[in-house]
């Protein structure tokens, strides 16, 4: 199999582009360093590969600023993302794959199959809007759906929302949160929470549970639909 995904770019490039995509969602620009992390590479390899991608137009990089995604580079990010979320989508809903299975595979797979593979996929599952984990898939023309979804840790006590997103790819993340019974659309309400990113006592779906703050920083809620 060759290198190149099907954007007609490297995994590489595909898989930088994506990261700094999900990146600029904290900030505008993505320092070197963050990057480097993210990716698990050395802050001058980064530099190197960003410095590559400004002559192919799909990066805008300053020194001491890091990187933001030119239009170009965010076309191309937002296609793997959308082969991504509608691959987990499939593994899930039509072959069986528990969530917390499908990120790695989903991983491999997004650059390596066709466009007609993925608008396949896309017309089998309906033209979904959400993946599995409640991420939005961006539309074949690269529009992503804007929701106003809260992190659990920070919802107000008292009120009635429902888990709208599990935002998180760490498997063993995953795992737990859905151990302790959170899933898309279950009912959730905040009765307590101790101070200090102590942990909070919530109502989930009529069930009294404690969860860590880690966890409820990664589950998104938004308000219950009247």
């Amino acid at each position: 199999m060759s290198d190149h995904g099907s954007s007609g770019h490297s995994e590489s490039v595909e898989n930088f582009l994506k990261a700094i995509y999900s990146l600029q969602e904290a900030s505008e620009r993505v320092s070197t360093n963050t990057l480097a992390e993210a990716l698990t590479i050395s802050a001058p390899s980064v530099t190197d590969m960003a410095q590559r991608m400004v002559k192919d137009g799909l990066v805008d990089y300053q020194k001491y600023r890091g990187v933001v995604l030119t239009d170009a580079g965010a076309e191309v990010a937002l296609k793997i993302i959308r082969r991504h979320r509608l691959i987990e989508l499939y593994l899930v809903t039509e072959l069986g794959y528990e969530l917390h299975e499908v990120h790695a595979e989903a991983e491999a797979l997004e650059h390596a199959v066709s466009e007609r593979f993925i608008e396949a996929i896309a017309g089998k599952l309906g033209n979904p809007d959400l993946d599995p984990h409640g991420d939005p898939i961006p539309s074949a023309e690269g529009v992503v759906a804007q929701r106003d979804l809260t992190p659990l840790s920070d919802w107000p006590e008292g009120r009635v929302g429902v888990v709208a997103r599990l935002s998180t790819d760490n498997p063993d993340m995953l795992r737990h949160i859905l151990e302790r019974g959170f899933r898309l659309n279950a009912r959730v309400e905040v009765l307590a929470r101790d101070p200090f990113d102590g942990p909070l006592t919530v109502r989930l779906d009529g069930e009294e549970r404690v969860v860590g703050h880690a966890v409820a920083e990664t589950v998104l809620v938004e308000e219950k639909p009247a």
